[in-house]
């Protein structure tokens, strides 16, 4: 089986976010780049099927040479080979059109996405690779089997648990629960070793229009100092609710 995990380079989570240029540029000075977290699960359920049912693990994503630590630790992870298409992504559309134009030239049976990039939160692109090569496509998926051509999946509803059975080629995005965070693979020595010497490629990209712009990031504001007030006096409770929330 072929297998595609689409993977996003992201700011780690404990990094201080900045922007420049009066806000219109992130500022990525001091930051630690590491993979998607969504991507993660995902790639280490690659590396489950694979194990289990043989195949191929091949990950992909767009950006320029910066991104290309994080692909070496998803080759040292396991994965087989990598590549990377060689443009800054701007949005959604754009990214998704350059993974489609590929996977279209280079046929899997599954593609795998993270439910969202942990950086834009757009949640995008695994839908419109989905659209765009015409297989189906199945979010926010905690479970994942394969049976033959055919892959059983779970994955979180309103409400409740949805099961589906969907055949291959199938384009999913995965979450926690794809596996399990004990599950998750730390690259040891022989992988990183490994990792310097497979195949990672760098492909020219199709240049396709960006449809969205950003023109300027502001951060969230500051949290206002917390008010407490004593247990049994409600009255001064309903007048700063009232006075100064202004929320009743």
């Amino acid at each position: 089986m072929n297998i595609v995990v689409c993977i996003s380079s992201v700011p780690d989570t404990t990094s201080k976010i900045n922007f420049s240029e009066n806000g219109t540029t992130f500022d990525s000075s001091g930051i630690q780049f590491i993979i998607n977290p969504y991507d993660e699960f995902g790639l280490t359920k690659a590396m489950i099927l694979k194990e289990n049912s043989g195949g191929n693990v091949t990950v992909i994503t767009v950006g320029d040479a910066t991104v290309e630590p994080v692909m070496r630790k998803a080759l040292a992870i396991g994965a087989d080979q990598a590549v990377r298409i060689n443009r800054n992504p701007k949005d959604s559309y754009s990214t998704a059109t350059e993974i489609a134009k590929y996977l279209s030239e280079n046929p899997a049976d599954l593609i795998i996405t993270g439910r969202e990039s942990i950086d834009y939160n757009g949640g995008a692109v695994g839908g419109m690779i989905a659209e765009i090569l015409n297989v189906p496509f199945v979010n926010a998926c905690n479970g994942l089997e394969i049976e033959g051509t055919t892959a059983k999946l779970s994955r979180e509803i309103d409400g409740g648990k949805e099961n589906l059975s969907v055949s291959l080629p199938l384009v999913i995005g995965g979450q926690k629960g794809l596996v399990e965070e004990s599950n998750l693979r730390i690259p040891n020595m022989r992988g990183i070793m490994q990792a310097r010497t497979k195949p990672l490629q760098v492909i020219d990209p199709s240049n396709t229009d960006s449809l969205t712009t950003s023109e300027q990031f502001e951060k969230p504001a500051e949290k206002s100092v917390c008010k407490l007030v004593e247990a049994g006096n409600e009255a001064e409770l309903v007048r700063l609710l009232q006075e100064e929330a202004k929320v009743i």
